[in-house]
């Protein structure tokens, strides 16, 4: 077919991990962990990696965890991480970008500058992310800490921070200040529609899970190659301990990592003026970017609109059905992120093409908000062995906030816009449920999860007021409560609230 020659293609990516029990471990900063996969993405063109690089007229960067809060990170930082790793490779790009928080993000920046390439505002085009979490934990106690210090100024479009997405003073004061709390929450709503109990539902996690493992101890990139079964995941000990209910350690994303990804997106144009064979070419065909209701507005926490619309809205524009997808890499912090998609489209969990590519976050490894450029990376690499098949990548950022769907192939197709914008307004014109701020006097437990992490075990409740069945937030240190949290099942449990400082305590009724 003839294709304009502003059809956006991939061309390059590239992965990169460090592990510190490694031979030759150098203690990279998170610039040079992007670096390396930078590197590797350029080298993957098949032209000329230097030309390609001097020939990139914007870098987009995914935001790291060190520079996700307004704090110094702990060995220090580029003050612009994006630039720091163009320089390295030879790049001086007219446009630098750092995203916002989200793990949606490399697909939303992939779809956004894919979109531009096609409108002719840009022509050349690397995505790149990073963490080095594993090496920040490593040096955390040591005397010989390295700095990754860099001044290297310059232009950068930094969006922001992005945390009003996902949180605020209220939903903080009452706990909900880490993903696996605020996961737990949706994955003990998911367990009350389905009517199965504690031991019944950790079970079904772990069979989901289980086999992605499976994936990650064959990857050479994996940060924890190690299978898992189930019964491993499922049993609660000192090797797995509980991090936040419902979730043992082996549930958790892995964010301990030394990783680094990049894409090279650009124009058919540029690819044939720069010498990039067609056999490195694949094309998204389709794509999708939804937003959900704020958290404690949705009708239903047990279930994800705008995962479902995003992956239905992508399939539709690529023109395709789920049953024409070969390989699948779904976001996988937590279980509830694959179980709301596999519910909403009618995916199997054990559907035999599997649904992970990478391995998962919880065994791959989870690179904050950058683990979706590896599952697009690894995409683009069996697309190319797949000619004619197809594989999706599904991207979820916060509290089940934010999902962004591509579908990629090697055969070749226009550029087509999507129709995210209409499905965004019937998604903001759903029902929503009120709330009530300060509780005083009965209700009911919605869903909860128990926090492990900190120096008291404390429940979290998301509840409902018997004088009005509006939504509220709670916490509790009760022990006859807590005991009911972390060792029963006390969904549907009647409670009693106390109102103090603005926060809403909790605690058993009397019987």
């Amino acid at each position: 077919m003839a294709l304009d020659p502003r059809t956006p293609v991939v061309v390059g990516v590239g992965q990169f991990t460090e592990r510190i029990d490694d031979d030759g471990y150098r203690a990279r900063s998170s610039v040079e962990l992007a670096t390396e996969a930078v590197r590797a993405a350029l080298a993957d063109t098949g032209a000329d990696p230097g030309a390609v690089a001097a020939a990139a007229d914007t870098f987009a960067g995914l935001r790291q965890f060190e520079i996700c809060i307004p704090t110094p990170p702990p060995l220090g930082a580029s003050d612009n991480y994006v630039r720091s790793v163009a320089g390295r490779v030879g790049a001086d790009p007219a446009r630098a970008v750092l995203e916002q928080i989200g793990g949606n993000g490399p697909q939303q920046l992939l779809t956004e500058f894919a979109g531009r390439i096609a409108a002719g505002d840009a022509e050349v085009v690397v995505l790149l992310g990073s963490e080095n979490g594993s090496t920040l934990r490593y040096f955390a106690g040591r005397q010989d800490k390295p700095d990754f210090t860099e001044q290297v100024g310059g232009q950068l479009e930094d969006r922001g921070y992005g945390y009003e997405y996902y949180m605020t003073e209220y939903t903080v004061a009452h706990g909900l200040t880490g993903a696996p709390v605020q996961y737990g929450l949706l994955d003990n709503a998911r367990r009350a529609r389905l009517g199965l109990g504690v031991a019944d539902y950790r079970t079904a996690m772990a069979e989901l899970f289980a086999p992605l493992s499976e994936v990650a101890a064959k990857n050479p990139y994996s940060s924890s190659p190690t299978v898992r079964s189930v019964a491993e995941i499922a049993a609660v000990g000192d090797g797995n301990r509980m991090i936040a209910d419902p979730y043992p350690r082996l549930l958790v994303a892995r964010d301990q990592v030394n990783q680094g990804s990049a894409v090279v997106v650009m124009s058919v144009a540029a690819a044939r003026r720069l010498g990039v064979p067609e056999s490195r070419w694949v094309y998204l065909h389709g794509h999708a970017d939804l937003m959900e209701q704020p958290f404690l507005d949705r009708e239903n926490l047990d279930v994800s609109h705008a995962a479902t619309a995003a992956v239905t809205e992508a399939l539709a524009v690529a023109g395709i059905g789920l049953d024409e997808v070969a390989t699948f890499d779904l976001y996988s912090c937590f279980p509830f992120p694959v179980f709301a998609v596999c519910d909403g489209v009618g995916l199997a969990p054990d559907d035999p093409r599997g649904l992970t590519l990478t391995g998962g976050l919880p065994y791959f490894g989870g690179p904050g908000n950058s683990y979706s450029l590896h599952a697009i990376a690894e995409t683009v690499v069996e697309m190319r062995s797949r000619p004619g098949q197809y594989g999706l990548v599904g991207a979820n950022g916060g509290i089940m906030s934010k999902y962004s769907v591509g579908v990629y192939s090697s055969t070749p197709a226009p550029w087509r816009p999507d129709g995210s914008a209409a499905l965004q307004a019937r998604i903001d014109a759903r029902p929503r449920v009120a709330g009530t701020r300060d509780v005083d006097g009965p209700g009911t437990i919605e869903t909860y999860s128990v926090r492990y992490d900190w120096p008291v075990r404390t429940g979290i409740i998301v509840g409902r007021r018997d004088a009005d069945g509006s939504r509220f937030l709670a916490v509790t240190t009760d022990d006859e409560l807590v005991a009911l949290m972390s060792d029963g099942d006390p969904l549907g449990a009647r409670i009693q609230l106390r109102c103090s400082d603005g926060i809403n305590r909790a605690a058993a009724l009397p019987r």
